[in-house]
């Protein structure tokens, strides 16, 4: 039986085009200046344990979503793409809205 590897920066494009692909979303990253983004570190976390992926989003709607329904939206998004795109188990997705753009 052979086993299949996908690197860190594969999951995390694949969830980062994911979740852009949400009409609601404006960007991932933080909200507020621009530095904010540069400190945080990527807008998109990762953790494989055991061969599970749990992952955590940053982004920014845009204006006049509504944010529980947006939220889930990008969960089932990224789910579906890490599941179905990667093959790989979904230990969880975390989804934080740090800010609505103009």
């Amino acid at each position: 039986m052979s086993s299949l590897s996908v690197a860190p920066t594969v999951i995390r494009e694949t969830v980062r085009l994911a979740a852009l692909e949400v009409p609601g979303v404006l960007r991932l990253g933080r909200g507020g200046p621009r530095w904010r983004d540069i400190l945080g570190g990527s807008p998109v976390r990762i953790r494989v344990h055991d061969g599970r992926v749990h992952v955590t989003v940053w982004l920014v709607a845009r204006p006049r979503q509504r944010l529980a329904p947006l939220t889930t939206q990008v969960r089932d998004a990224v789910a579906g793409a890490v599941e179905r795109l990667l093959g790989m188990e979904l230990d969880g997705v975390t989804v934080l809205v740090d800010g609505v753009g103009a």
